[in-house]
């Protein structure tokens, strides 16, 4: 177990090495079963081999909450999807994550594409999708004027959004920290043995510590596969499939309102134009097989295929807006979701190939596992002080003049600007350790310093430096996301 400055992210020294569930994998889908799991009379771990949550898949995907029309109901992965829609608004009202209803659209740009678009339309139907509507190419434009003028028509969801993933993760481990579940970051599973005497797996680590649990739950995401090699349980191979993005500033002028689709090929649901919750714009992802389950790399190949296809869309795209890219990696295996106890071993739980819709499927995924678990004989007792409310967190950036002033007259880091672009003050990055974010990735994704237009050109070395004063660590220890990811080494 790795220390941290805080004592919000791991437990203390004189915790339990004992639980009823240890959840493997703290992205978006074992941050989800955490928090449900924390509503009962348990004792849950996650574990995560990263230094920080969400640094997986789910750190790096589009941020739509699907609408339910793009696959057919005979999947598990549509019938959660819908469920787990349905979910966010109650989430975003306990947990205050960014989320936006702004509605998908999905553009026709040829009269032979609207076949395709009724055929979703009436999918989402059947699969209970809320407010689907078939548009003619007026109302399309009257709904999103940035969009094309060759539109010939499309399909509207009012019940798609969009998030900040991260924080979303962020929020649920916070609840379920504060309702008692225990998460160990730096914590990679490398061994696991069933003691049939005592009906509980042994959790070996790679420093050699360990955890003892009555159920696991594997929830490792791009890993899943080879951790499920490691119980000796089933036989399967998660593929990484690699999607890059362009971001645009908040500055351009052609930010659309709603999520813009194209019309969907048989592999993916193609390169999209994303209004971010935080006011930015993505457009992407690709499609393509990674070689490795760590390369994230982007090409300029392929960053000009994805500029061409967003400006089909939205015409007025501009190279110049463009303040980064990235690319991220969805776990694929076969068409499903495989979510299903293991028929080779006793108390393990496959949470396996959540790849798209799984963002906008994780809190339905949560409450799915739990019946699982209680299927599989773990009681579930409530806990009458669960409390599944997270305290309002202030930001700079949303707070009128005399609120802010209000914060600086308590606590004068709030006057001290660290992040011009995005207006994150020092009070917010020593919140952000405080919670035990102590990777440069991990202050960014929690406050949002080094996300705007200068990339961190000005706030990182004010960043190392509070991270410095605030935890002791010196700038040699301090990482972009743990592991060997240095940003600074020898003497300066």
């Amino acid at each position: 177990m790795v220390k941290t400055p805080s004592p919000c992210l791991n437990p203390s020294a004189q915790g339990t090495p004992s639980y009823d569930v240890v959840i493997i994998g703290c992205g978006v889908s074992g941050a989800n079963i955490a928090r449900r799991l924390s509503a009962y009379r348990l004792r849950v771990a996650v574990v995560e081999k990263a230094a920080d949550v969400s640094f997986g898949t789910s750190k790096a995907n589009s941020g739509i909450i699907h609408g339910g029309f793009h696959h057919p109901k005979k999947y598990l992965k549509s019938r959660l999807e819908i469920q787990g829609n349905w979910m966010f608004d109650r989430l975003h009202q306990e947990l205050g994550f960014p989320f936006k209803r702004c509605g998908i659209i999905v553009a026709a740009l040829h009269e032979d594409e609207m076949k395709a678009v009724e055929h979703l339309y009436w999918q989402g139907r059947e699969n209970g999708a809320l407010g689907l509507e078939l548009c003619s190419r007026e109302r399309l434009l009257s709904l999103e004027p940035q969009l094309s003028p060759e539109v010939v028509g499309g399909l509207y969801a009012p019940a798609g959004g969009i998030i900040e993933p991260y924080r979303f993760v962020f929020a649920l481990v916070e609840s379920a920290l504060t309702n008692g579940v225990h998460l160990y970051t730096n914590w990679k599973v490398v061994d696991a043995h069933w003691n049939t005497e005592k009906k509980e797996w042994r959790l070996v680590n790679q420093e050699g510590g360990s955890l003892s649990a009555r159920f696991v739950v594997n929830a490792a995401g791009l890993y899943a596969d080879e951790v499920s090699r490691l119980f000796g349980a089933e036989e399967y191979i998660i593929t990484p499939r690699k999607g890059e993005y362009f971001l645009l500033d908040r500055l351009t002028p052609v930010r659309p309102e709603r999520v813009v689709f194209p019309v969907p090929s048989a592999l993916s649901k193609g390169m999209l134009v994303i209004p971010t919750v935080e006011g930015t714009v993505l457009v992407g992802p690709t499609a393509d097989p990674a070689l490795s389950k760590e390369d994230v790399a982007t090409t300029a190949e392929h960053l000009d295929i994805i500029l061409e296809a967003g400006k089909r869309l939205v015409p007025g795209l501009n190279r110049n807006d463009v303040i980064t890219t990235f690319a991220g990696l969805r776990p694929v295996l076969g068409e499903d979701f495989y979510i299903e106890p293991s028929t080779k071993v006793p108390s393990l739980i496959h949470v396996a190939g959540i790849q798209s819709p799984g963002l906008t499927a994780s809190p339905a995924i949560g409450e799915y596992v739990k019946d699982l678990l209680k299927a599989a004989g773990l009681e579930l007792t409530e806990k009458p002080d669960w409390n599944p409310c997270l305290p309002p967190r202030p930001q700079a950036r949303n707070l009128s003049p005399y609120e802010w002033d209000d914060l600086v007259q308590n606590d004068p880091a709030w006057g001290h600007l660290v992040c011009r672009c995005e207006t994150v003050t020092e009070a917010e990055i020593v919140e952000a350790i405080r919670q035990g974010h102590t990777t440069l990735d991990g202050i960014k994704y929690f406050t949002r310093a080094q996300m705007g237009r200068c990339q961190g050109a000005f706030c990182t070395y004010k960043i190392i430096k509070i991270l410095m004063r605030e935890t002791g660590m010196s700038y040699e220890e301090i990482t972009k996301h743990g592991e060997t990811s240095q940003i600074l080494r020898g003497a300066l």
